[in-house]
């Protein structure tokens, strides 16, 4: 990610699989694979980007000739499971999202050693948990064994009501993480997440980046902020958008971009997820076609390092266009009119959760 040093095990991606129930008004609407990792997964392996993947699942899990990476299988827990409830009449909330069951957290020991991978460790980590199961124990293993981590927010700050799930926020300085700040490479969170963050004290410590969804993103770092270009798109189904985000993002800098190339990339890949219903997939032409792009660009970029990768490199703009290119004609898969009852208005795994949540 900026370094020279050869990594022969690329990435180390932690966090669990889970089934998303969609309720709206009381009727169940469908039953879909969930968990961040899922959809980082759709991202990173067409695009070849070696990783490891930590991830638990219960014998029940029912998604496994989907994945490219296969969970760990815990006997005596089942899959974790979440119910979104979805709303016709106007609300003062716009979903409330309940974990029901929690399979088993993630724990240091089942991550690999820095000396499984001939000492030279993971190039990257993304800690990418969705119902609490990464510790800050399990967190300081992974920026023992990477280089630099990227954390979604929703890992940290989620807690659940001990009675029905309820999934509400609390702040940073009261998840128990805090103090992991300053050895953090990348935060990403929602615009709906970011108060709870503090943006401005963290960016003292590390890069933070706060998606707006069809505004694009902003990165925030310790002596200035730049906001990134959406992608427009046409959207029928938010879930999982951030996650594709993430999984661009990190891509990008796999790729050896400058922060802002790889944000574009991870809007590009935002801007595709929404089009489509569910995990998405990739058109193999297409992830060609950005992976030569982003080589591409990898090769004008002047390879600055510190402060100074930050900051937009010239041909930001052409790089915008090359990728909207490569976008059009659509891959996407078509939207069946059976799949119409996933056309809700928030997502299972993004926020808001608005009326449950506590004000930090």
């Amino acid at each position: 990610m900026g370094g020279n040093k050869p990594h022969p095990r690329g990435g180390l991606i932690v966090g669990n699989y889970c089934h998303d129930l969609l309720i709206k008004d009381d009727v169940v609407l469908a039953e879909t694979l969930g968990g961040a990792v899922s959809f980082i997964s759709a991202v990173l392996h067409p695009l070849n980007i070696p990783s490891d993947y930590v991830s638990k699942v219960g014998p029940d899990f029912a998604y496994t000739n989907k994945l490219n990476h296969p969970p760990i299988v815990s006997p005596s827990h089942n899959t974790t499971l979440f119910h979104a409830h979805f709303f016709s009449e106007v609300r003062r909330e716009d979903r409330i999202l309940k974990r029901i069951r929690s399979c088993a957290p993630i724990s240091p020991s089942d991550l690999p050693d820095r000396s499984d991978a001939d000492g030279a460790g993971f190039s990257f980590g993304m800690a990418v948990g969705v119902a609490g199961e990464i510790s800050p124990a399990t967190l300081e293993k992974m920026v023992d064994v990477c280089d630099v981590v990227l954390v979604d927010i929703q890992a940290l700050i989620r807690v659940f009501d001990e009675i029905d799930g309820t999934v509400r926020l609390v702040s940073l300085k009261e998840s128990g993480f805090a103090h992991l700040l300053p050895r953090i490479g990348f935060l990403k969170a929602s615009a709906e997440e970011a108060p709870y963050v503090d943006v401005e004290e963290a960016r003292k410590w590390c890069c933070v980046v706060v998606t707006s969804g069809e505004d694009g993103c902003t990165v925030y770092w310790k002596d200035g902020e730049m906001r990134i270009s959406p992608f427009p798109t046409v959207q029928v189904d938010p879930t999982g958008a951030g996650d594709s985000f993430l999984g661009g993002l990190v891509a990008g800098l796999v790729q050896g971009l400058a922060v802002p190339d790889a944000a574009l990339v991870g809007n590009f890949f935002g801007s595709l997820t929404v089009g489509q219903i569910g995990l998405p997939e990739f058109d193999s032409r297409l992830m060609q076609k950005v992976k030569d792009e982003m080589q591409r660009r990898k090769t004008q970029y002047d390879g600055r390092d510190g402060e100074s990768r930050f900051m937009k490199p010239r041909g930001h703009e052409q790089f915008i266009a090359s990728l909207q290119a490569a976008k059009l004609p659509t891959s996407s898969r078509p939207i069946s009119p059976d799949h119409s009852m996933l056309f809700l208005k928030n997502s299972v795994l993004e926020e808001p959760i608005k009326s449950v949540d506590t004000k930090p």
